[in-house]
């Protein structure tokens, strides 16, 4: 249940006062302090500050646009003169697959969370855990090199220019590293997503495109030979029809240009609701932001044609007017293509301004990547209790994203090439999780009654099938991406496991209230020293009286007992809990009913330390405590009297609680 929801809303008179957490405390040496003083990344403080689409399109358009400054040259290198049909294939691709699927994604997912957050409501319990946990380690991979391969680029332009060379010479993985730190210097100390320097920088980077593209067009045009000597060069792969499948084939090695779309949907909570969207919202309280999807989608769209125009000019002028020789590996345009065509038509003082802007819009696009994964992994691993708490943390996350970004550059020895697959295998595994989850959404809510749902469910289920082909394709074309997924992936996994068995011993419950007001009025009146908490397991009359007599018998024990009966809620999967409470009296005891717990020994020392009994009795087992071990880990259930004790005592040590502490009587059955 999710407590943002209104209709979740408590009463504060029913709920139970919080107890301190670990992540509250102030950290005891200078560099934690300094470390956990910076800005929050997962989503606590947010200013709420909206814009129009069309300026936050440019946020989006550093990360898709930038893609320009090497996607024309990989496009040449993987096809030559068949990147031109190749290229139409991937537009296509992208109109009418991946912005069909993202519109639906953004009318479902509307928080900014994307696909991983669609899947995550489609699936439950663990199996919704790991398969975000994967999706997480793609996006991780996806990110990642887009910071690395984009300051490659960058370093390379910079090597390139005629006038840069004398000073940087030919240290392109020095140059790279310089420009990943600096990046991660600007986070550390505290980067604000600057929607109008998006701005500032992606459209001048795309007027020197159009000059540049439109010079070579007009050298086309006066050139009639070129043309025909590119239909040379396609008539020998055949007909249209072998040369389409040619195309078909060649298209998955062109992915990269898919990428930007997931950007898209997670900066949809900066974009504003129009005024009838308003208006709509206030008479249905709750409903989703209609102005905002309807914007989200004309940005998705906006975006996406730009790009298409701007990779099919691109690919056609670059085809025609670079040389074999030049855009083949270490040559002059490869991985610059466009930068080539620059210099080479209008002058080294034109092409050192696009190399400037170009260097600006890939180190721009590594923020937004940067931005992207402060912002992802804090609001999934601290949840699930995957993640210690200072992930939530901006600074300490930017070192461990910055010491990854140097492996994987000293890895690839920042060649921009060698990195395609592993950026394309991470741009669309999130592409066919995203028609994945589409194709599953719409299959639950169409209905016989409405056939053209069906029709809907079967262009999606096709478009999933394309991304599949292309993902499939990729791998095996390129393995490099799937190892440097399945590096993530493993690695995170080992790391969610470890640090989910660290804190186990936590008190797991975000909240806690009651369910009417004579509950709460009975709880307060017997905390501090006035009851003996006695957890039981089986919620009978007959049992508590039973146990009450056993106790009686074999303890000394003043005042009443309060009986605790823990109720585990479905998908205990989850890290912590919303309890929900209900207590009332029967004889001279009292009963106490708890439900909506994901571990029952942690919801008793939580309880207990609220109520502050005289005594805690805890019925001990004699099942295999292996066997218990990994029950509560995964479930919530075993050995409850041994963990209560573990629990309280860590949770006594770290308050400092050195009287007062109730006595704690384990008791066999």
């Amino acid at each position: 249940m999710n407590s943002d929801d209104p209709g979740t809303s408590v009463n504060s008179s029913l709920l139970l006062p919080k107890l301190p957490a670990r992540g509250d405390a102030a950290p005891k040496n200078w560099l934690a302090r300094f470390l956990l003083s910076g800005q929050r990344s997962d989503g606590e403080g947010e200013t709420g500050r909206t814009y129009p689409w069309y300026v936050v399109l440019w946020l989006t358009g550093v990360d898709y646009f930038s893609t320009l400054g090497y996607q024309p040259g990989i496009a040449l290198l993987a096809a030559g003169a068949v990147s031109v049909p190749a290229t139409g294939i991937l537009v296509a691709v992208t109109l009418l697959g991946a912005v069909p699927v993202y519109a639906e994604v953004a009318s479902r997912s509307y928080a900014g969370q994307g696909s991983i957050a669609l899947l995550e409501n489609l699936l439950s319990g663990w199996q919704s855990k790991i398969f975000v946990l994967v999706l997480l380690g793609f996006a991780g991979t996806d990110f990642v090199i887009t910071m690395t391969l984009s300051a490659a680029d960058a370093a390379r332009h910079a090597v390139a220019n005629p006038y840069l060379h004398p000073y940087v010479g030919d240290r392109a993985i020095g140059l790279t590293l310089l420009l990943l730190l600096l990046l991660a210097i600007v986070f550390f100390l505290g980067f604000r997503e600057a929607i109008g320097l998006a701005q500032v920088v992606a459209v001048p980077y795309l007027v020197l495109n159009v000059i540049v593209l439109g010079r070579g067009l007009w050298e086309i045009a006066i050139h009639p030979t070129l043309l025909a000597h590119w239909r040379g060069a396609l008539s020998a792969h055949g007909d249209w029809t072998l040369l389409f499948v040619g195309s078909a084939l060649v298209f998955p090695k062109l992915a990269l240009g898919l990428s930007g779309f997931e950007t898209g949907v997670s900066v949809m909570p900066l974009i504003s609701n129009d005024e009838a969207s308003s208006k709509a919202a206030e008479e249905t309280a709750g409903s989703a932001p209609q102005g905002r999807i309807l914007a989200t989608r004309k940005l998705l769209l906006s975006a996406a044609v730009i790009m298409s125009v701007m990779l099919l000019l691109s690919s056609f002028v670059a085809a025609l007017l670079i040389p074999e020789e030049a855009y083949r590996e270490s040559g002059a345009a490869a991985g610059r293509a466009i930068a080539y065509l620059a210099h080479e038509y209008l002058g080294n003082g034109f092409g050192a301004v696009y190399d400037f802007s170009t260097i600006l819009i890939l180190w721009f696009a590594g923020a937004s990547a940067m931005t992207g994964l402060l912002n992802l992994i804090p609001r999934y691993l601290p949840r699930f209790g995957m993640a210690p708490r200072w992930v939530a943390y901006r600074r300490p996350l930017v070192l461990v994203l910055f010491a990854i970004d140097v492996v994987i550059t000293l890895i690839f020895r920042a060649d921009v090439e060698a990195q395609g697959g592993a950026y394309a295998t991470g741009v669309l595994v999130l592409m066919l999780s995203a028609a994945i989850a589409v194709t599953i959404a719409l299959w639950r809510e169409c209905s016989i009654r409405r056939p053209q749902s069906l029709l809907l469910v079967f262009y999606f289920f096709v478009i999933t099938l394309v991304f599949v082909y292309t993902l499939i394709d990729n791998v095996i074309g390129r393995p490099d991406g799937i190892i440097i997924a399945t590096t993530f992936i493993v690695l995170l996994l080992a790391a969610s496991g470890i640090s989910r068995y660290f804190r186990s011993t936590e008190m797991r419950i975000s909240k806690a209230s009651f369910v009417d007001q004579s509950s709460a009025g009975l709880w307060a009146s017997i905390t501090g020293k006035k009851v003996n908490l006695v957890p039981y397991s089986r919620a009978t009359p007959e049992y508590r009286e039973a146990l009450a007599k056993k106790i009686r018998q074999y303890y000394v024990i003043d005042g009443p007992l309060a009986f605790l009966h823990v109720s585990l809620m479905d998908n205990r999967s989850e890290f912590a809990a919303e309890l929900r409470l209900q207590v009332h009296k029967e004889g001279d005891n009292i009963v106490i009913e708890a439900n909506g717990a994901v571990a029952i020994a942690n919801t008793i020392a939580y309880l207990s330390e609220s109520l502050d009994p005289i005594t805690i009795i805890v019925e001990l087992t004699s099942r295999n405590l292996m066997r218990q071990s990994f029950a509560y880990l995964f479930w919530g259930e075993g050995e409850t009297g041994l963990m209560v004790y573990s629990i309280l005592v860590r949770y006594w040590e770290w308050t400092g609680r050195l009287t007062g502490r109730p006595r704690i009587c384990l008791m066999s059955e």
